[in-house]
């Protein structure tokens, strides 16, 4: 029986990395599959999922608007991989689930589960919802312990507290730390915890 998957992590964790890996393995094995990631994210290139390994893949995009029914993709599918699935829809991720669950077809989620401000993302909160399957990826602060949150930092490396849900960054905007690094006032200044942002 297919299921709705999600698969959740903090910055760093390797999401795109096992989702361009779950790809090769069914296209190892003469099956298709469709993967998609955020039109709103153009880091890599726009309709590209990339690996901080160095590996990609091409992706169709998705936004607000776009529809996962059925009919709209591919033929013959084994499989649908999206990745940045925190900028889902709620209504996106109802069609998701219903595409596995009344057409067979496993879909594979990988995002975010909250933003820098430690809030929800509409995707990740309709994912833990609605998911068949949550699977936690596993990724660690500089300080050791299990990262779980998300840090935004300005070009100096300060954090940043207030601003919109949605920018886009990688590295150089944001780091993944434990919820005790989330919460210390340590976490304000670079010179305070020269190592959570070196």
């Amino acid at each position: 029986m297919a299921k709705l998957y999600f698969r959740y992590a903090a910055m760093n964790a390797g999401k795109s990395t096992a989702l361009l890996q779950v790809a090769h393995n069914y296209a190892e094995r003469g099956m298709r599959v469709m993967l998609f990631t955020a039109a709103i994210d153009g880091r890599s290139g726009f309709g590209v999922i990339s690996s901080r390994l160095g590996i990609e893949r091409p992706a169709s995009l998705f936004g607000p608007g776009t529809s996962f029914l059925r009919e709209l993709l591919e033929p013959d599918l084994s499989c649908v991989l999206i990745d940045e699935a925190q900028f889902l829809t709620a209504l996106q991720v109802r069609q998701l689930h219903r595409l596995a669950h009344e057409d067979g077809l496993p879909v594979i989620c990988y995002g975010l589960r909250s933003d820098f401000q430690g809030e929800g993302f509409a995707g990740s909160l309709a994912l833990l919802c609605l998911a068949d399957d949550l699977e936690e990826m596993k990724t660690i602060c500089a300080c050791g312990r299990k990262a779980s949150m998300n840090l935004r930092i300005d070009h100096k490396g300060i954090r940043v507290r207030e601003g919109a849900q949605i920018e886009i960054g990688g590295n150089e905007r944001y780091r993944a730390v434990c919820p005790s690094c989330f919460y210390a006032d340590d976490a304000v200044s670079p010179d305070k915890a020269p190592g959570l942002f070196g």
